[in-house]
Formats: structure tokens, C-alpha cells, sequence
């Protein structure tokens, strides 16, 4: 499944810049446009709605036992443990609990407008780009801090994250005079390059972000910020934006399904599973090729008695039917019995009657001998076979009688 990524505006429905991948690993294309001349969704492709990190901002909360994410008390608990510390109304703010995390334990909450997140969502869901999962721009982190520097020289902002960063994610106007806005760890690091933070920077900005920092920056497209968004293991869309359990499953699967086929982490999984398909492979050929080696061994070893034994056959297109009328042919010209003849069958027939039992009548066709009036209990009849078959033949019951045949060759 491929991404279109959508960046949401701070104001009104407009213009949003976007871009598509195919693994979810690369930028396919990227560009600016109003909803209705976005690159197509639909089936096969899916929606996200990037939220910029100027529009949400971090809590850290610590949920009462009995509390999670799928609680239906979940809203009103977000409201009163963050009364607090909210400039707007609660009912006014959307709130999207962290994921993975349990009841009792400190997890961090999401807020943004919600009449702002729901009008973006019905002008993209108005222009056939229904929305399926909604990511933050960044999010907070455990691991070393980074800055992001991003807009235009005149109107510069750096975004932070990671550790020691209040509030999980700040966004704060980006020059040398708001350095010091910055956490400790920033400061320090544009005093002494030898303290050197993780940094990008959009191209636009890039000079001045290393003139201010005072370090090398790594270049990152704005693009290349949606993409990376886009693995974020959060989705906003919870509450009263949250999709059916069958959606969430599907997105699930979807994006487990992109993973596993191209993120680099799961690299030496594909390369297992590639030789383990080629391992078998080779093998089915070189059990396949020694099968026809040894079925090619066995019809020629067939082959063989039969010129052997009858040199005066022409041409071998069916060993044993051939071999079969041979033997027959040698039997006749010697006056042998066969055992399809009539004789060697009463004889058999007589080793296993009953005494006293007379066969009312007898028909013989085809090697075949039909005794009407001898009757064998079924219960018999396995053990009758077992005393026929080192004499080549077969019983079994049929129209008031026994059917005394030739055992078939295999």
C-alpha cells in the first residue's frame, strides 16, 4: 500500500503540501496543492494527515488504574487531569493519548483544536482524500536531543525534541537572540562545537542554522520531514475521530505488511526468507532430477529382461504389456496352464469352498470365474484372500455367488 502524505495548514482550508511513497522509505513525489488536485487516494493508498508541531501541544499525565486507551472513560479522565493546565475549554480540544501505554502508568497526551483538525478532515474526505490515520510532525522522545530547523530565513522557526525538551516538542522562532530559548544542551553546544547536538535543517535554512548553532547541520526536506512523520507509531485519530476496530486492523496490517517488504530493519528477515525459498528450491529440483534418474533406471532395467528374455521383440514401447503377451505366447506354444485358464481357477476355487458346497452354476469369461451357489460370510472373506494370494488370485462375493479372479500386477 502507498502513502499520500498531507501536511495540515494552521489556518483555513487551502493550499497543503504533500507526498507520496511507495514503500514507505523513499519520496515518490512531493508538492503543493488544494485538496481537490492532490494525487489520488482510494483503494490501494493510504491517507495521512500530518499535524504541524505548532498546532499540538505535549502533557505528561499519570492515568488511574482501571483507565487505558480504550477506556470509555477516557475522555472525561484526560478533562480532569488537565484542567488545569488547558487555555482553551476542554470540549473545544480534541486530546490523543499516547500509544502502548498502560492504565497507572505516566503516559503523554496530545491536544490540539478540534474544530481546526475537523474542518481540515472533511474538506480532505469532501475532495475524495478521506483521511485514514493522523501523526504529529514530531513527537516527544526518549532518545538524545534534536533540533529541526524549518521555514524561511525571515520567519525561521527550530522545532525540539528528545530529551530534556519541556513539554515534549517545543516550536520557537529560530535567531540568535531566541538561542537561549533553547534547552541547556542547545546552548551549550552553539558555545562549544565540541558539544555538538542532532541537528537538521531544511535547504532554505541551512546556512543560517549552522551560523547560529555554530555546528554542521544535516539537510532534510520538508518532504523528507512528512515521510519520516509517517512512522511514527502515533495515531491522533482516537475519541471522536477514532475508525472502526476492522479500520484500525487494516491500517495495522497495511503498514506491518509496507515494513516487512521494505524498511531496512527488516532487511536481513527478507534476505532469510529469500534463501530459505532458494534453499527449497534447489532442493526440489535435485530431489525431482534424482526421482527421474532412478524412474529412468527402473524402466530401463525393464527394459532390459524384456530383450533379454525375448530377443525377438522389435522395438520396446511397453515393457511389462509386451513381456505379459510374450509369456502368454510362450505358454500357449508350450501347452503350460495359464492362471487365467480355466483349470488353475477350479483348482483354487476348490482349496477354498466349503465342503459339501456345489455351485449351482458356473460362468468363466476373461480369465474371470463367476461360481453361483457358494456362499462365503464376510466375515471369511479377508482370511479366504490371505490363503489365495500366494496363488495369484482374488474372492470376492457377487450376485449369489463368488468372483474368483487374477490378482492385479502391480
Amino acid at each position: 500500500m502507498s502513502l499520500l502524505l498531507i501536511s495540515l495548514p494552521p489556518g483555513a482550508p487551502g493550499s497543503y503540501a504533500w507526498a507520496t511513497s511507495g514503500d514507505g522509505q523513499a519520496v515518490a513525489a512531493h508538492g503543493t496543492a488544494a485538496p481537490a488536485l492532490l494525487p489520488a487516494g482510494g483503494r490501494g493508498v493510504e491517507v495521512v494527515a500530518v499535524v504541524p508541531a505548532a498546532q499540538l501541544s505535549w502533557h505528561l499525565v499519570t492515568l488511574p488504574k482501571g483507565v487505558g486507551a480504550q477506556s470509555a472513560r477516557l475522555r472525561p479522565v484526560l478533562t480532569g487531569l488537565l484542567e488545569e493546565q488547558l487555555l482553551d475549554e476542554a470540549d473545544a480540544l480534541h486530546f490523543a493519548l499516547e500509544p502502548g501505554v498502560g492504565a497507572g502508568g505516566p503516559a503523554w497526551v496530545a491536544v490540539c483544536r478540534r474544530d481546526w483538525l475537523a474542518t481540515h478532515l472533511q474538506a480532505l474526505e469532501a475532495a475524495g482524500r478521506a483521511v485514514g490515520r493522523i501523526v504529529p510532525e514530531l513527537a516527544p522522545q526518549a532518545g538524545p536531543l534534536r533540533l529541526t530547523v524549518v521555514g524561511e530565513p525571515e520567519r525561521a522557526q527550530v522545532l525540539v525534541n528528545g530529551a530534556d525538551t519541556a513539554g515534549g516538542v517545543q516550536a520557537l522562532p529560530f535567531s540568535q537572540a531566541t538561542l537561549g530559548l533553547l534547552p541547556a544542551a542547545a546552548a551549550e553546544a552553539a558555545a562549544d562545537p565540541a558539544l555538538a547536538v542532532q541537528a537538521l535543517a531544511e535547504p532554505a535554512v541551512a546556512a543560517l542554522a549552522e551560523q547560529v548553532l555554530r555546528q554542521p547541520v544535516a539537510l532534510q526536506q520538508p518532504a523528507e520531514r512528512l515521510l519520516a512523520a509517517s512512522r511514527s507509531g502515533w495515531d491522533l485519530a482516537q475519541l471522536e475521530f477514532a475508525q472502526g476496530g476492522r479500520a484500525r486492523s487494516a491500517k495495522r496490517l497495511a503498514a506491518l505488511w509496507r515494513d516487512l517488504l521494505h524498511a531496512p530493519q527488516w532487511r536481513p528477515a527478507r534476505w532469510g526468507v529469500a534463501l530459505l525459498l532458494l534453499a527449497n528450491l534447489v532442493g526440489l529440483n535435485v530431489w525431482a532430477w534424482q526421482t527421474r534418474t532412478d524412474l529412468a533406471r527402473r524402466q530401463s532395467a525393464v527394459r532390459a529382461v524384456l530383450t533379454d528374455s525375448f530377443p525377438k521383440v522389435p522395438v520396446v514401447v511397453d515393457a511389462p504389456v509386451q513381456m505379459a503377451r510374450e509369456v502368454a505366447l510362450l505358454r500357449q506354444r508350450t501347452g503350460a496352464a495359464s492362471p487365467r485358464d480355466l483349470e488353475p481357477i477350479l483348482s483354487a476355487l476348490g482349496t477354498v469352498a466349503q465342503a459339501g458346497q456345489v455351485p449351482t452354476a458356473i460362468e468363466y469369461a476373461a480369465g474371470e470365474l463367476h461360481a453361483k451357489g457358494v456362499q462365503v460370510a464376510a466375515s471369511e472373506l479377508a482370511g479366504l484372500n490371505q490363503r489365495l494370494s500366494p496363488l495369484g488370485y482374488r474372492l470376492s462375493t457377487e450376485d449369489g455367488g463368488v468372483r474368483l479372479q487374477p490378482q492385479e500386477q502391480p
